[in-house]
């Protein structure tokens, strides 16, 4: 859309700067002008200026200085497009149409959009309504409550084939326009067109101006052949073009937050519920080039999170085709994944912020993927193997349509090459010089162990492929995902000792029951298990000794499925000094370990946050105070890490030196 600079002029003559920016400034008159605190930074003493004579401002903390245009798109992080469009509406003033077609065509759209706002306050109303109670009922069973429909206008269609027809005739609206937006379902072949959405929770879908265009329906009943059913294509819709969330989205990027791709409604309003409001997801569809487009006109690396198991990987596949031939210098994906069979809902619900800040951190680079999916499984014990694979990695690098991009591709590689299997691929690919030049291996890349004979025909783990640390506590890494071809995420052994020692010795659960259900427990699976453990415990009759209710304990945590989960603990135990938590430890040792344990672990996630405040901190203000204060917290926590072992000194009274002497 153009506009002409007599339409331009005259939307600066109407809208003063001082009356734009008082919308997010608060500005007091100074002689001719105005001041106030800047809007771009955090500030004490004003340093923005207004004057509305030479119609503009300017930023003496950050340099910025514009007209009323730059004011709105530096602060919402619109295009010019957009901010002309909303200084208009504040004007009252007319948006000219480049052609009489194009008048009409724009028309007939605001038509729709009518349409679509009176159908979603229909749905938010019926939700709110005697007839919404089941659909109530089940926002809440998923942790949705009343703010949260209201924040993302979630509504709820009525189980009759014509209530939203009937609601929206009595309106005025006529059934083709109804048909139009795809509410109703109508065709040659439909001589009565009825409701399209019934009984189903509904999930208002926007445009990036925050306009209804579409509409998402959640199932209620379990034997409905779709669970979710999106809108259909419409003079509005593009289900391709779109994302669920983005007018927050991008606000919120704007602001400097992270962008996340998650699957589903659902996913999105737990990830903005627990802090994420730049979370948004496909609509129905995988992840297409124009939404692929759209994200990085938010951000340079936008995040996908995708779940741990089979079909995560597929996706992640194809979300790393996808972007290959599109990427630019600087334009890249992240991968994170999540453990297996939890979704973000799950993960947002059971380990709130921290586990999903977790997951994002631990997300890998396109690179990292692309190089663990072609080495992971292989066995590259030949040499022709290993050519065979040198000359799939040539042809990813080839399929990359910017030079510069596909430069650097072809030299990321052809060092994992040469870390991975030494001298013979050593400069490059050989084969592909002439391509891409004499590549030499790059300084400081992050190392990928060789394959040495005893383990060659094995697959790598994802820490080896990765080059990745140890698991830390209540991280969900990357590399603990199928994706990678690894295990399922690790445990601290911190957290598997406390609940080693609820099993051996249930009378802890007697005597601490609320220090027991209030610890902080980072991995999920790990608080599915104390959930489990304080379950069997309450249905116990706790007859016999310790023993015999530990053993009852066990059989009923096996019969309830958590065999895996008891495995992973007596996996994360990697010493069996820590006496108190054993098996027929003496009562004194055992409260004296478990005293110890849970202290070591309350202070462990104290400083863990007082960690991301340190780190925020610095990142908002460079100080020498701040950098201190960062690594006091660094220091502290090695210290506790240290302190660990001290657990394995408890057990006198069990006899533990008489034992080991």
């Amino acid at each position: 859309m153009r506009f002409t600079p007599q339409f331009l002029e005259e939307l600066r003559a109407r809208l003063p700067v001082s009356e734009v920016v008082s919308k997010r400034v608060k500005l007091k008159k100074a002689g001719r002008e105005f001041k106030g605190l800047s809007p771009f930074q955090q500030e004490k003493t004003p340093s923005f200026t207004v004057n509305d004579q030479k119609q503009f401002y300017h930023d003496f903390s950050t340099g910025k200085h514009g007209n009323i245009f730059d004011f709105v798109m530096e602060t919402e992080g619109v295009s010019f497009v957009e901010a002309v469009e909303r200084l208009a509406s504040m004007a009252g003033l007319q948006i000219p149409a480049a052609t009489p077609d194009a008048a009409r065509q724009e028309q007939r759209r605001r038509t729709l959009y009518d349409v679509m706002e009176m159908a979603a306050k229909f749905f938010q109303d019926t939700l709110t309504s005697r007839h919404g109670a089941t659909a109530r009922g089940y926002l809440a069973d998923r942790g949705i409550g009343p703010q949260v429909q209201l924040q993302f206008r979630m509504g709820y269609a009525p189980e009759d084939r014509f209530a939203l027809k009937e609601h929206l005739g009595a309106a005025g609206i006529p059934v083709p326009d109804m048909v139009e937006t795809g509410m109703l379902i109508g065709g040659d072949d439909i001589p009565v067109p009825y409701d399209r959405f019934r009984d189903r929770v509904m999930f208002p879908i926007t445009d990036a101006r925050g306009r209804i265009i579409a509409f998402g329906g959640r199932a209620l009943k379990k034997d409905v052949p779709a669970k979710y059913l999106n809108s259909p294509e419409t003079p509005l819709f593009h289900k391709g073009d779109n994302l669920y969330n983005l007018p927050m989205a991008r606000k919120a990027a704007h602001d400097g937050s992270p962008i996340v791709v998650v699957e589903g409604y659902v996913d999105v309003i737990a990830m903005v519920g627990v802090g994420f409001p730049g979370a948004v997801a496909p609509l129905g569809t995988a992840l297409t080039e124009n939404q692929l487009q759209l994200l990085w006109k938010m951000v340079d690396e936008p995040i996908l999170c995708f779940d741990g198991d089979r079909a995560g990987q597929k996706a992640a596949w194809r979300a790393a085709e996808l972007a290959l031939p599109h990427l630019k210098p600087g334009k890249s994906l992240r991968f994170a994944l999540l453990p297996e069979g939890q979704d973000p809902d799950d993960l947002a619900r059971s380990g709130g912020r921290g586990a999903i800040e977790d997951v994002i951190a631990a997300a890998g680079t396109l690179s990292d993927l692309i190089w663990a999916r072609e080495i992971a499984a292989g066995d590259f014990t030949t040499p022709e193997r290993r050519a065979a694979l040198e000359a799939r990695i040539g042809e990813i690098s080839n399929g990359i349509r910017d030079d510069t991009v596909k430069k650097y591709y072809r030299q990321d590689l052809a060092d994992r090459l040469y870390r991975q299997f030494g001298g013979g691929a050593k400069g490059g690919y050989g084969g592909n010089r002439g391509q891409g030049g004499n590549f030499q291996r790059a300084p400081q890349r992050p190392f990928v162990p060789r394959i040495s004979p005893a383990n060659r025909g094995v697959p790598l783990t994802a820490t080896q492929v990765l080059g990745r640390g140890p698991y830390q506590a209540v991280s969900s890494q990357l590399a603990s995902s199928s994706i990678m071809r690894g295990q399922r995420s690790a445990i601290s052994r911190r957290e598997a000792l406390i609940l080693q020692s609820l099993i051996n010795h249930p009378w802890l659960l007697h005597d601490r029951l609320e220090e027991v259900a209030a610890l902080e427990l980072g991995h999920p699976e790990m608080h599915r298990l104390r959930a489990g453990i304080i379950a069997a415990f309450a249905h116990e009759h706790h007859h016999g000794d310790e023993a015999e209710q530990s053993a009852e304990m066990r059989e009923d945590l096996v019969k309830a499925g958590f065999s895996e989960q008891l495995q992973q603990v007596e996996r994360a135990i990697t010493v069996h000094a820590v006496w108190g938590a054993r098996p027929g430890a003496a009562r004194e040792d055992v409260l004296a370990t478990w005293i110890q344990l849970v202290a070591l672990h309350r202070q462990y996630h104290s400083l863990l946050r007082e960690l991301k405040d340190a780190e925020l901190a610095l990142g908002a203000e460079a100080s020498e105070t701040h950098y201190g204060w960062l690594r006091d917290v660094k220091a502290r926590l090695a210290e506790v890490d240290g302190t660990e072992a001290l657990i394995e000194g408890f057990g006198e009274q069990s006899g533990r030196f008489q034992r080991t002497q």
